[in-house]
Parts: C-alpha cells; structure tokens; sequence
C-alpha cells in the first residue's frame, strides 16, 4: 500500500478513537505507531540480537537492549516512586515462569521473533510472521486456559525493588546488574573473536543505540498514558479468547485467568478499550508505514519450515503466558520496572535461546 493512502488510513482512525473511545486509546495508537516504526525502521529485533551475540559473536544488539533497558528504568522507576497510580510490570516467580521463559527462548529463535518481533515482522508483510501471529494468538490464549494449574505447581509473591527499596536504590541495583552483564558480554565476545583471530566487533552501533533511545522515551511515554508498562503478549490472548467466546467454542466463566475482574472486564468489553490491543494495533499500522517505503524480501520456506515454524509459533504463545511476557513484556518492562521476574526470565529465556538455534541450524531457517 502506498504511503498516502495508508496515511488517511491511519489519521481516520485516529480521529475516530478520538471521537467514539476517548483519548488515552488514541494516544496509545500513536505511542504503537511510533514503536513499529522504530522496531521495523531500525530491525530492532530482540531475538536477532540474541542470535547475534551466540552466532556471531557481535554484542552491538545486546548491547542495544542493555542501553534500551537502562535508560527506560531512569525514566520509569523515579515515574514508579513519585505516581503510585502507576503500575510495574510485576510477575510471580513460580514453575510457570521457569519453563515459560526456557521454552519461549527456544522457540523464539526458531520462528524468528518474539512478540514484539512476530508483530512487527507481520506488519513488513514477511510471510512466516504474518502465518504465525494468529497461531501464536491462540497458544497465548491455551496458555491462559491453563494458567491456574501452573501455577499450582508453585509459585511466590512477585517482588518490585521499587517498592521493596524505593526508587533510588532499585535504580541503583538495576544499573549495577545491567553494566555487570554488559560487561560480560563485551568480554566474551572480545575473547572469542580474539581466539578466532577476527577483528572485535563494535560495541556500539548507531541504529542500535537510536532504536534504544526511542523505544525507551516511547515506552515511557506509554507507561505515562496507559499507567501500565508497554506489554504485548496479553493482546494477542484477548483476542484469540474474544473470537473463542464469540463462537462458543470455549466458556471462560469459570476460568481462573478470565475470571479475574480485569481480565473478565476486557473480554466483556470492545477490544479496542485495551490498552495493550491497541498499541498492538499501532505497532502493525507502524510497521506497515515502514514497509510501503522499504519493501521487505524473505526467501522461501519447504512444507517441512512451515510446520516447524507454525509449530514453534503456538507454542511460543503458549510459553508466552506462562512466563508472564515476553522480551517486551516480562524482560524488558518487567527490568526497567523493577520486577525481580525479569531478571529471572532473561537467563532461563538465553538458555532456551541456545537449544532453538540449534535446531533452527537443523531446519535449514
């Protein structure tokens, strides 16, 4: 679609969430705008990041995240301590967030994308995302279903440093642990290259480091309208659990996830009072925007990559669920917010980062 035409689009739309919904919804559409249009303009992805680092041996999109991730907790966590109206992105420790995050990092890899990653990677048209997002709408959902009994298997409080500490010494700790990590990498990745006998890869490279600045103010600025951290994840259940309900192919009245007073009140209401449903939204029609300019390529896949991916793409909303977010919602909001959930995700999410590549490598992506 040409530019244009994809603009009055997306200015009508706008005007008539202004009009018939209320304004924080249309503000929201345009902090989602903003935010697929940095994730597709500058291949912001997560997971490729990740890929980079094992693969590769390149840190500069770690390092991007680490940037991203520390300048989002300056702004949120003195916004956490000074409105308390304003929520972190808290999540139980528990069984659920264990093998949630593990199985999330492996199959992120295989279906090239995380939540963030499927979203606007279907908003550039590449045929694969554009499969998989409805897919992973329904694992969400399943993973939401079955929410209760996880966490049955075990689980504590969740833990805000926040809260916990005040804003001052959370933001402390968190900075500390960021440049801990950053430091590790740059070490790992300085050694391997050196025993390789290439030359180091840069630290820092500018489309990450812009990308990072403008997420961070985006996500902060959605922090500040929705009064919740940007997620991603939840939307994509919701509407999986809209359309079951609507169809009567599922009865949630009863369900532990979908009988809690937030959740039932978003499935009784229009999708588009979501906080997360419409910056979602947004993320697509951004991306879209991108893609009319710079059209994206992808080579084909056997019937065989299909499966795998499609596959890979239900269960990765299934985990999705179950680890309470993913590289957006459990990683990177749960960290810059002050959640200890986040720090727990982010290892146990690497370490399934390490099996999916492998069998990525096997499938030929």
């Amino acid at each position: 679609m040409k530019r244009l035409p994809l603009a009055i689009i997306m200015a009508a739309f706008f005007g008539w969430l202004l009009w018939s919904v209320s304004a924080r919804q249309a503000g929201l559409f345009l902090v989602g705008i903003g935010l697929g249009a940095v994730l597709a303009g500058k291949r912001f992805g997560f997971t490729t990041g990740w890929r980079m680092l094992v693969e590769d041996k390149d840190p500069s999109g770690v390092f991007g995240q680490l940037i991203l991730l520390a300048l989002a907790a300056c702004l949120a966590m003195p916004l956490l301590g000074r409105f308390p109206e304003l929520t972190a992105a808290l999540g139980p420790p528990s069984v659920s967030l264990i093998v949630g995050a593990f199985v999330f990092g492996l199959c992120m890899q295989i279906a090239d994308g995380c939540g963030s990653g499927t979203l606007y990677k279907a908003g550039l048209g590449i045929p694969m995302n554009a499969a998989i997002l409805p897919v992973f709408a329904i694992g969400s959902f399943l993973g939401s279903v079955h929410l209760g009994w996880w966490l049955d298997l075990g689980r504590t409080q969740p833990v805000g440093l926040v809260t916990t500490w005040g804003w001052q010494v959370a933001l402390v700790a968190t900075l500390a642990g960021l440049a801990v990590v950053a430091a590790g990498v740059g070490f790992y990745c300085q050694r391997a290259n050196l025993q390789a006998g290439i030359p180091a890869k840069p630290l820092l490279v500018r489309k990450w480091v812009v990308g990072a600045v403008l997420l961070a103010l985006l996500a902060t600025a959605n922090l500040l309208i929705a009064g919740q951290p940007w997620g991603v994840v939840y939307g994509f259940g919701l509407w999986a659990a809209k359309v079951a309900t609507a169809t009567g192919v599922a009865d949630l009245s009863s369900n532990w996830f979908w009988m809690q007073p937030g959740n039932a009140a978003r499935l009784s209401e229009t999708v588009l009072l979501d906080v997360t449903s419409i910056t979602n939204i947004g993320i697509l029609a951004g991306a879209l925007w991108v893609s009319a300019s710079t059209p994206t390529s992808a080579k084909p896949l056997s019937r065989q990559q299909w499966v795998v991916a499609l596959i890979a793409g239900l269960v990765l909303g299934y985990s999705s669920r179950l680890a309470f977010g993913c590289n957006v919602g459990a990683m990177f909001s749960g960290i810059s917010t002050g959640s200890i959930h986040g720090w727990i995700w982010v290892p146990l999410a690497f370490a399934g980062t390490i099996f999916g590549l492998r069998i990525r490598r096997h499938f030929g992506f």
